[in-house]
């Protein structure tokens, strides 16, 4: 049974690994996605302080932000190295680009079914990321392959 899991970990570690790398080789089309984000005026002044300080646009930075988080996260749960704490780092990441990018209850039409089905996957996603933050790290102890 380990083996099915770490199997099945690296697998679905893949899609983050993947989608992170290909955020990354195309800032510009990533970038473009994170202009529909909109920061509270609380947060206006911070921003402004990061785009002086980096010399880039916010959306730049949040694409930057969102690719290196998939990626660095993708790769940890795959070498089960934290996978508890980047499991739930992903869930708060997921929820929040499924809130942002998949706001079927604005939408109507074909629009608003692609959108729910999206949003269903993502909750999918949200709930394999639970089980690997449940599972964690499997116990030292010597299992036997199967009972007798």
């Amino acid at each position: 049974m380990p083996a099915f899991i770490t199997i099945g970990r690296v697998l679905f570690a893949l899609l983050f690994i993947i989608s992170g790398a290909s955020k990354l080789l195309d800032l510009a089309a990533t970038a473009q996605m994170t202009t529909k984000i909109v920061f509270p005026a609380a947060l206006a002044p911070y921003a402004s302080q990061l785009e002086g300080l980096t010399g880039m646009a916010m959306p730049q930075m949040l694409a930057i932000a969102a690719g290196a988080l998939e990626l660095i996260c993708g790769i940890c749960i795959a070498l089960n190295f934290g996978a508890r704490f980047f499991a739930i780092v992903l869930i708060l990441f997921v929820a929040a680009a499924t809130f942002y990018f998949h706001d079927f209850w604005n939408q109507g039409g074909a629009e608003a079914r692609n959108n729910m089905i999206q949003a269903m996957k993502n909750l999918s996603m949200i709930g394999a990321l639970l089980i690997i933050a449940g599972l964690g790290r499997p116990s030292s102890a010597a299992e036997p392959a199967y009972d007798v």
